[in-house]
């Protein structure tokens, strides 16, 4: 497996492990819907988290969230659609991202919740 497929394993089980400590429920792992895999969907009370985990290990190409793209956004918003029809769901959806630069024996992780407020 590639180094980068290897990365973002490491960084998407980092991202549940967070999740778990902060009192998330995880409801799904790389949930997929059409053309869209929705890497982490975890609840914490009445609040549905869309959870898109980027992982780098460097940010001299820019942080992890800028890796999000508009065409991503749109893929996450169809999918969660589906998802909150298909399992009939009273909750309040967000969407978050955790960022996580992993270099040699260092790990950051940043949560943004509401990140697409900011695109």
């Amino acid at each position: 497996m590639a180094d980068h497929n290897e990365l973002g394993k490491k960084g998407e089980q980092l991202a549940i492990n967070f999740l778990v400590k902060n009192d998330y429920k995880i409801l799904e792992k790389n949930y997929r819907y059409l053309k869209a895999e929705v890497d982490i969907i975890a609840q914490k009370k009445d609040v549905l988290a869309v959870v898109e985990v980027k992982t780098r290990s460097t940010d001299y190409f820019g942080n992890p969230e800028e890796f999000v793209n508009p065409k991503k956004i749109k893929l996450l918003l169809l999918a969660i659609d589906y998802y909150v029809v298909e399992k009939d769901l009273d909750v309040e959806v967000r969407f978050d991202i955790i960022a996580i630069i992993h270099q040699k024996n260092q790990t950051k992780i940043e949560h943004l919740e509401d990140a697409f407020l900011h695109f």
